[in-house]
């Protein structure tokens, strides 16, 4: 069954389409934008430019207590297998 839409309910689709594709599009240019100065200011750095997107996710989210908390336990595991850095071959 097709549900038939009246004309003010074809306006308001016609227009929420035509801004949500504007609005994609300003997404996608600044993320491209973004991908360009991180990928600039990792390779002034000489660091991964996954590196900064993950600090930048982290901070976005508010997410660094629990990061740390799970690099904590990452650490400690990697350790304990003998894998660690601090490991004396």
């Amino acid at each position: 069954m097709s549900k038939v839409f009246g004309a003010p309910e074809q306006a308001k689709i016609k227009q929420i389409v035509s801004e949500g594709v504007t609005v994609m599009q300003e997404i996608t240019d600044l993320q491209e934008g973004l991908n360009e100065t991180i990928k600039a200011v990792a390779e002034e750095l000489e660091v991964k430019p996954g590196v900064i997107k993950k600090a930048i996710k982290i901070a976005q989210k508010g997410q660094w207590d629990q990061v740390l908390s799970e690099f904590d336990d990452l650490e400690s595991i990697v350790d304990i297998s003998g894998h660690g850095a601090s490991r004396n071959p």
